[in-house]
């Protein structure tokens, strides 16, 4: 057996070209051009690489990306400020925050300072709690990203036995409530699971984003099981995610490949929610 291996950037570009179409009727309706801001605190390498690829996304589909830089050692207070004045400039119709931030900076206090009707990345309390209860509008990307792999490739997922290897805020619980509203069968794996294997075995749909080089091997995979690969991790021959991607693809029946899977469609998915916030913004004012 050798696995279906996915091919993020053309999904990518297939689903960018129906949003830029999208965004040219926008702005010709509204006399506008939908506008994203982007906080960034401190010089992450990978952040950049991410930012980079991101604009270039945006630059594409005709959405203008804007930023505002500040130094690792800004006092929390002073970025704090900044959001909420983006929160209130109507020319500013999304609003994302770079992450990671500094040890000073708390993820959470900047996910709730983001206007939720601005709030890209759907990281705000209040559109996490929609996600949750099923009224999914502003949902984070990643997670949307891989919902979105499932169903093009029309994966089952009612009653499917899933697992997800990351438990974060941003991944593992809102991607389970993602599935769960599918009505798949979700359970939550992490660093701390006694015995990994014994849950990934037995899965159909296989999710994983520790960010551990080679954690999922041959032996962790059901045959012909569906797995997902968000992990990402810079090493000294590349980039790679969590699988043992040369072997696991003799036993997969489906693969995402890292580089080339899930991160195309996350940006994508940011592009979505992009929209979103423009058309909100646009109804508001």
């Amino acid at each position: 057996m050798t696995a279906t291996i996915f091919n993020g950037r053309a999904v990518a570009t297939l689903l960018q070209h129906a949003i830029a179409d999208e965004i040219t009727t926008l702005q010709h309706n509204n006399h506008t051009t939908p506008a994203i801001t982007t906080v960034i605190v401190g010089d992450d390498p990978a952040s950049h690489l991410y930012l980079k690829l991101r604009d270039t996304a945006c630059q594409q589909v005709g959405i203008h990306s804007h930023h505002r830089s500040f130094p690792a050692t800004t006092p929390e207070k002073d970025i704090l400020n900044e959001i909420k004045q983006l929160n209130d400039d109507p020319t500013v119709h999304g609003i994302l925050i770079q992450y990671p931030l500094p040890p000073h900076c708390r993820p959470q206090t900047f996910m709730r300072t983001v206007n939720p009707d601005k709030d890209v990345e759907g990281f705000h309390p209040i559109n996490l709690g929609r996600t949750f209860s099923g009224d999914e509008f502003l949902v984070p990307c990643t997670p949307l990203a891989v919902l979105t792999i499932l169903t093009s490739e029309k994966i089952p997922l009612k009653g499917a036995d899933t697992v997800i290897v990351n438990h974060s805020t941003v991944v593992g619980k809102p991607l389970a409530a993602l599935l769960l509203n599918r009505d798949a069968t979700v359970s939550v794996c992490h660093i701390f699971t006694k015995d990994l294997k014994r849950y990934t075995s037995n899965a159909d749909i296989l999710i994983t984003g520790s960010g551990v080089p080679n954690l999922i091997t041959a032996d962790h995979v059901k045959p012909g099981a569906s797995v997902i690969d968000v992990g990402i991790v810079q090493t000294p021959k590349g980039i790679t995610g969590d699988v043992a991607f040369d072997t696991v693809q003799h036993k997969a029946g489906f693969l995402t490949p890292v580089p080339g899977g899930v991160g195309p469609l996350t940006i994508t998915m940011a592009l979505t929610n992009m929209v979103k916030t423009y058309k909100l913004s646009m109804e508001q004012h």
